[in-house]
């Protein structure tokens, strides 16, 4: 290796599971860029967890990402020492460019040009989820695509990671309000950042636990609401994502597994909502729904459980 240590990897085996799991949370309290990188095609148990990190690991350190995979309990961590040219093509290494409907997202490592009539979008992986080459993201992308003849007015991503969801639907529906929010001050700063690299105006941003700020209320209410966040969340905050639908507005929810799905449909029933569409990639689920005629009004309290961390909730 030549040149100055800038960097370090630190290498695990995984599962599929657990790297979907890693690929899902929205931030993992872990100071390091997270990949996951399929070892053998098609197999579920052979992939591999790589995470960069710019200090050398301490104890602690790895002790965090040796918690992410416990199929590879008693396995010693791989840590690597990188150089300082290395650093940006290790980090992107395996991220091709993903192609979903009238979207295209890639990575600085991967440039690549916009379909004919469609968006490029650029997306680095870094602090926050959601370069679009996760299940969930790209599918969420494909129900955009979707309801692209559709009028909309008003918008909402909530859990809005690297904000590419949000470009997304800036992009079919320039003339709309977009708000993007975040629990998570960095996903915000890092979406902040994409905006103006993918030349997205106009974004409001805002640090919101779901739907609880009264900013997002007074923006309302919202003819299309984007939420890929997990399971446990979206169950816990369907009543304040129902109440913010206006009157047969399209709600997108994903972050789900396929045996989650049921308990998430359910939960937005109970506030008047209505199953319009299923799209299943692999474990992971992503429903498109109607909010009812009337707009939902919650009966009581916002229900904490389920909610508390919901960023790292899996």
């Amino acid at each position: 290796m030549s040149g100055a240590v800038d960097s370090w990897r630190v290498s695990l085996p995984c599962t599929r599971a657990e790297a979907e799991a890693i690929d899902a949370a929205d931030d993992l309290a872990i100071d390091a860029v997270l990949m996951t990188t399929e070892e053998v095609e098609d197999d579920r148990e052979r992939w591999r967890l790589d995470a960069y990190m710019e200090r050398e690991p301490d104890a602690a350190a790895l002790a965090a990402i040796c918690a992410l995979v416990p199929s590879a309990s008693g396995t010693a961590p791989t840590v690597t020492a990188l150089a300082e040219q290395d650093w940006v093509a290790l980090s992107q290494e395996g991220l091709e460019p993903i192609r979903e409907g009238r979207f295209v997202v890639h990575t600085s490592a991967h440039p690549t040009a916009a379909p004919e009539g469609g968006c490029a979008l650029l997306i680095d992986a870094g602090r926050a989820f959601g370069t679009g080459h996760h299940a969930t993201t790209s599918g969420c992308l494909a129900m955009l695509d979707g309801l692209a003849e559709r009028s909309l007015a008003r918008i909402i991503d909530v859990g809005t990671g690297t904000g590419v969801l949000a470009f997304a639907a800036a992009f079919l529906w320039p003339d709309a309000t977009i708000v993007a929010t975040d629990i998570d001050p960095a996903a915000v700063e890092v979406t902040r950042a994409n905006a103006a690299a993918n030349g997205i105006a106009d974004l409001e941003l805002l640090v919101a636990d779901g739907a609880l700020h009264d900013a997002i209320t007074e923006r309302g209410p919202y003819d299309l609401v984007i939420a890929n966040i997990l399971a446990g969340p979206l169950v816990s905050m369907a009543p304040e994502l129902a109440a913010i639908a206006a009157p047969g507005a399209a709600i997108v929810l994903a972050g789900l597994l396929e045996t989650q799905r049921g308990q998430v449909i359910e939960a937005f029933a109970a506030c008047g909502c209505t199953l319009e569409a299923v799209d299943r990639r692999g474990d992971w689920t992503i429903l498109r729904l109607a909010a009812g005629a009337t707009r939902f009004v919650p009966a009581t309290p916002p229900d904490p459980k389920g909610r508390d961390g919901w960023a790292l909730d899996l």
